[in-house]
């Protein structure tokens, strides 16, 4: 073994004064780099937070976006949906005096036997079947509720009468009809009730 061996392989062995300086020099410049290392890491941690916390806001507002976006699609087809329905309604409302007005030429014609009346029946009636016809297409119903339960929902009493012979609160005479589109009231029938 040489001399240099036994010097550094004795522990007791003193360390020379430089050495021991740039130990020191050497442990602080480690302490320094794992304290800057702890708060760079602390800073991460930090921004990764902010930036999972923002994902989870911008995640609840495309989710918050979608379903709205789904509610407006929802509402903008039941819009289409009723414009088709019921896009007739004004149509059909002004409609509706010419059918009262064919029915009560029917009825003033009576049942003449003059042939000229008889004819001019027959054609209002025809004129008429044609009219009823066409709206029953459009998914126009009639109402004529005679023998029925008052309905407030699609009748309008004109009159109260007494009628031992019929229901209370039963329809007993339909002054004129009334008209259903697509099961939505169009014009409720004007009709008289028995007293009850």
């Amino acid at each position: 073994m040489s001399v240099d061996e036994k010097h550094t392989a004795q522990p007791d062995a003193e360390p020379k004064p430089g050495q021991e300086q740039e130990a020191g020099a050497e442990q602080a410049s480690v302490d320094q780099v794992e304290k800057e290392v702890a708060e760079d890491l602390e800073a991460a941690e930090e921004v990764a937070e902010k930036v999972a916390d923002e994902i989870g806001r911008l995640k609840e507002q495309l989710l918050r976006a979608h379903a709205e976006m789904q509610n407006l699609q929802r509402r903008t087809a039941n819009e289409i949906e009723k414009a088709h329905k019921f896009g007739t309604e004004k149509l059909i409302k002004e409609l509706l005096p010419v059918v009262d007005s064919l029915e009560k030429a029917i009825e003033a014609c009576g049942d003449a036997e003059d042939p000229k009346v008889k004819a001019l029946r027959e054609g209002v009636e025809m004129t008429l079947t044609l009219m009823l016809n066409t709206l029953k297409k459009f998914n126009v119903e009639v109402i004529d509720p005679v023998g029925e339960p008052f309905n407030p929902q699609r009748h309008e009493a004109m009159s109260m009468v007494p009628k031992p012979d019929a229901e209370p609160n039963s329809v007993v005479a339909v002054l004129q009809k009334g008209y259903l589109l697509n099961d939505r009231l169009v014009r409720p029938a004007m009709v008289i009730v028995a007293q009850g």
